[in-house]
């Protein structure tokens, strides 16, 4: 059953600590293969993806990079879309980007801007793989954030033709408060307080995320989509999710779906509806209406 088919029935503290736990569950607690992969085994394909041979067609000229958010990985956060895309004729592909040193399991909390970097490497690879001469980026949490910086900073412009993020980070987050649930956690208030500075980042207001939309939210010659949801809890307020500019199309899925209840988390790992929108603006010749319904398809 999907996280939004029928109503929480806990408070609001309650329910952000579920959700968390949730995060906790599919992002920090993959396989030692899956996380501490080496650089050849992530060029593995994974379930149909990653795959290097795979030559994009007509209908679907350009590659797919998946972005994974923070803590996340490359195979665990895309367990879901990964295949949604492929079974549609994607070649689609995604990295693991911001690792720290000695600390396993969690990515995504490296610098943003040394991240950026990383995913620059990685879009120049899929570019060379497959002859295309853009690729389309979706990213989820700091996922569907980072690339932005790379596409104002490091040339990715020139190289990306649509940028979609599922619960993007993109003005930074107060977080709700959710430091306080760091006892629920072991570990991870160590964690912290040992240096995480893509956490630091991603806090409204700081340096980075001042930088970031210095001069505007977006660069021409990009399509920007963004999906959110109003049950946000992490990156709050939720409209700050949303991007200013041309050739931007902000989405709230309940306008979409009422009943739809996904959080954090599940928009960007199991959220079909959610996913509906990614391949609508991958694809917007072809777009077709997204409802309730759109999780049959």
């Amino acid at each position: 059953m999907l996280p939004w088919t029928r109503a929480p029935r806990t408070p609001r503290a309650r329910r952000t600590l579920a959700a968390l736990l949730l995060a906790v569950a599919a992002f920090a607690a993959p396989t030692a293969t899956a996380t501490a992969a080496t650089p050849a085994a992530a060029t593995a394909p994974s379930r149909g993806w990653n795959d290097y041979s795979c030559k994009p067609s007509a209908a679907h000229p350009r590659p797919v990079v998946l972005v994974h958010g923070t803590f996340g990985n490359s195979i665990d956060n895309w367990l879901v879309l990964a295949p949604y895309l492929v079974n549609r004729g994607y070649c689609v592909y995604s990295l693991d980007y911001g690792r720290l040193p000695g600390v396993p399991f969690f990515n995504g909390l490296g610098p943003i801007d040394k991240s950026a970097g990383e995913l620059a490497t990685f879009v120049d690879r899929v570019l060379a793989a497959t002859g295309a001469p853009k690729a389309d980026i979706v990213g989820h949490s700091q996922g569907g954030m980072m690339p932005n910086y790379y596409l104002k900073f490091l040339g990715g412009a020139a190289k990306v033709n649509a940028m979609i993020g599922l619960a993007p980070d993109n003005h930074g987050t107060t977080l709700l408060g959710l430091t306080k649930l760091l006892p629920y956690f072991p570990g991870a208030e160590d964690l912290l307080n040992a240096g995480t500075p893509g956490l630091a980042d991603q806090v409204a207001g700081s340096p980075f995320i001042t930088k970031l939309n210095a001069g505007g939210d977006t660069v021409p010659g990009v399509r920007y989509t963004v999906v959110a949801t109003k049950y946000d809890e992490v990156v709050t307020p939720y409209r700050t999710q949303f991007l200013d500019g041309p050739n931007v199309r902000n989405v709230l899925l309940q306008d979409l779906c009422p009943v739809d209840l996904s959080e954090h988390v599940a928009i960007g790992t199991v959220d079909r509806i959610a996913y509906h929108e990614v391949a609508n603006a991958l694809d917007p010749a072809h777009a077709t209406p997204t409802t309730c319904a759109s999780v049959i398809g």
